[in-house]
């Protein structure tokens, strides 16, 4: 029998009264473990690579190091391997848009989304994201204006009509394999085939990256063949 895999969170954040609440949700969810805590975005870095964090739940807002640079300096370090969950007081478009774009694999609201903070780490585990339903609408529309590029109009191309079906779900929101097989009335592993397969074609980290992808030229993905392959 197989031992379930554990995953590794450290939680960084200035405010140590919220640590320690978060600390001890966590601490009684099953599969998670609390490896350790962080007050600034440098000591979340040197924490998280010295413990192996698989994944950091990361403030915004700390002294020295913000959240965002913290971001960037993990998934670099780490070449993604760490993931980074973002839980903050801050929903403004441009925040959003900058730790997504750093990398960041989940982005919630303190005020909002404490329900979903389990969910959102096993999602990033899992290669997925859980976005804010506060912030994703509003995002996902300013995206939206986003022009292509001579390169991102190849890439766009390159797509197969399934293919392209999947990026689009995936921006507008539906990010787990399940619920886009449910959608495409295809299987799982179908799914799961497709995104890798569009990964590779779009050069995306991940599928995080891939969604933003998609949604910036989500008005562009409407017109492309409605085939089967």
């Amino acid at each position: 029998m197989t031992t379930p895999e554990v995953i590794r969170v450290l939680i960084a954040d200035d405010n140590r009264p919220f640590r320690r609440g978060v600390r001890l949700r966590l601490e009684n969810a099953e599969g998670i473990v609390v490896v350790g805590e962080a007050a600034t975005g440098r000591d979340a870095v040197r924490g998280a690579l010295a413990e192996k964090a698989d994944i950091v739940l990361m403030d915004l807002e700390m002294p020295g190091m913000s959240g965002i640079e913290a971001t960037r300096a993990l998934v670099r370090e780490t070449e993604g391997a760490t993931k980074v969950v973002v839980l903050t007081s801050h929903g403004e478009h441009n925040l959003v848009l900058r730790a997504l774009a750093e990398g960041a694999s989940g982005y919630l609201l303190k005020t909002h989304d404490s329900s979903q903070m389990i969910d959102a780490l096993r999602a990033a585990h899992q290669g997925e994201a859980l976005v804010s339903t506060r912030v994703a609408a509003p995002v996902l529309q300013e995206l939206a204006q986003y022009s292509a590029s001579d390169d991102d109009q190849r890439r766009l191309r390159s797509l197969s009509p399934a293919e392209t079906r999947v990026v689009d779900l995936l921006s507008r929101g539906v990010t787990t394999n399940e619920a886009i097989a449910t959608q495409l009335k295809v299987s799982v592993n179908t799914v799961r085939s497709h995104i890798q397969s569009a990964l590779k074609k779009i050069d995306a980290a991940d599928r995080t990256q891939l969604a933003l992808w998609g949604a910036r030229y989500r008005h562009l993905l409407g017109t492309r063949p409605k085939g089967r392959t």
